[in-house]
């Protein structure tokens, strides 16, 4: 018995500490939204079309509320992006 709580305890350990790892700081989450963003703008670019991908932080004083104003961005842009597109099948 004292073996099987040893390995449950150390193997909830190890599950605490991956999951710790892998997390995404608020920093890493607002980078990889701005990310996202300037991608999507550069894609809509090269299809030839008239982008803004300019976004204002004022009044977003948190990661969370910066990560909303980029994702509403990312979103506007995959709009354009949809409308381009299915423009260009017909």
């Amino acid at each position: 018995m004292k073996t099987f709580i040893k390995t449950a305890l150390t193997l909830l350990t190890a599950s605490g500490m991956t999951t710790a790892a892998f997390a995404e700081t608020g920093t890493e989450r607002v980078q990889s939204a701005k990310g996202g963003v300037e991608a999507l703008g550069v894609t809509l670019e090269n299809m030839g079309a008239s982008v803004d991908t300019s976004v204002n932080l004022n009044g977003a004083y948190t990661f969370d509320q910066k990560e909303a104003v980029y994702s509403a961005k990312h979103a506007e842009l995959q709009s354009q992006f949809d409308a381009l597109h299915a423009h260009s099948a017909e």
